[in-house]
């Protein structure tokens, strides 16, 4: 993969699929900010208020680059391919998405905890004048499936239907390789994140030493959420970020 110039948002991102990019990243000269809501937001109401903080800090709305979604229950394929055409019109009506490519990376659970009642905004990145003086990246979230192949997406997740430890220990690997193939062509590592975060309902707790914190994946801790990835079948998701200036509304 090789990173692509947004030159409207100031910013990199890596291709990935329609529905949102692999990963971006700052361009010389601009920062990261990332911005959380103290509770999820509905995704209009959402969309709203993060077009007139962007207006209101003198940025345009093509400066938006990241956004972490929350949803009330995992969707079918099927379901999922709706609702992503829905947040891509915001996406469009912004001047973000040119035909099929989409720059926005995105993040995408359904919490057990306290789920909203529609798919909803926790939190979104966008880029700011000015150098914070380190690097800057936010990496999309990713199940233990391939975005891209033949067949259905079942077919393209790695143990489908399994949660042994084995299984458990196969699907993590794959999700943090995942990570690290989308921030490679941005130049970054994990000794350049900030923050990791894994979403699941199973106890990694055996396989966090050998397979995240020896790996140099959890530098800044792990953060594990009780929630559900956002497609029937996976088990893991993880994203991870390096982003040096961060607020909560």
């Amino acid at each position: 993969m090789t990173a692509v110039d947004f030159a409207p948002g100031n910013y990199r991102f890596v291709p990935n699929v329609f529905q949102y990019s692999g990963a971006v990243a700052a361009m010389p000269g601009h920062h990261l900010v990332r911005t959380v809501f103290p509770k999820p937001v509905p995704l209009a109401e959402a969309f709203r208020r993060i077009a007139d903080m962007l207006t209101s800090a003198g940025r345009p709305l093509t400066a938006f680059c990241a956004c972490e979604l929350r949803s009330p229950a995992p969707f079918d394929e099927a379901g999922f391919r709706a609702f992503n055409q829905i947040y891509a019109g915001t996406l469009a009506a912004w001047d973000l998405i040119d035909g099929e490519v989409n720059p926005v990376a995105r993040a995408s659970v359904c919490p057990v905890v306290d789920p909203p009642a529609e798919p909803s905004i926790h939190a979104f990145t966008h880029v700011a004048v000015g150098d914070a003086g380190r690097p800057s990246f936010v990496v999309a979230g990713s199940g233990e499936g391939f975005d891209k192949g033949p067949g259905h997406f079942s077919e393209r997740i790695v143990r489908f239907g399994e949660a042994s430890q084995d299984a458990l220990r196969d699907k993590l690997r794959t999700v943090l390789t995942h990570m690290e193939t989308r921030m490679a062509p941005l130049g970054f590592g994990w000794a350049d994140t900030t923050a990791a975060q894994i979403h699941t309902l199973h106890d990694l707790g055996p396989l966090l030493e050998a397979e995240v914190f020896d790996r140099g994946a959890g530098r800044n801790g792990v953060t594990l959420h009780r929630d559900r990835p956002p497609i029937d079948g996976l088990e893991i998701l993880m994203d991870t970020r390096g982003v040096g200036v961060e607020r909560v509304l």
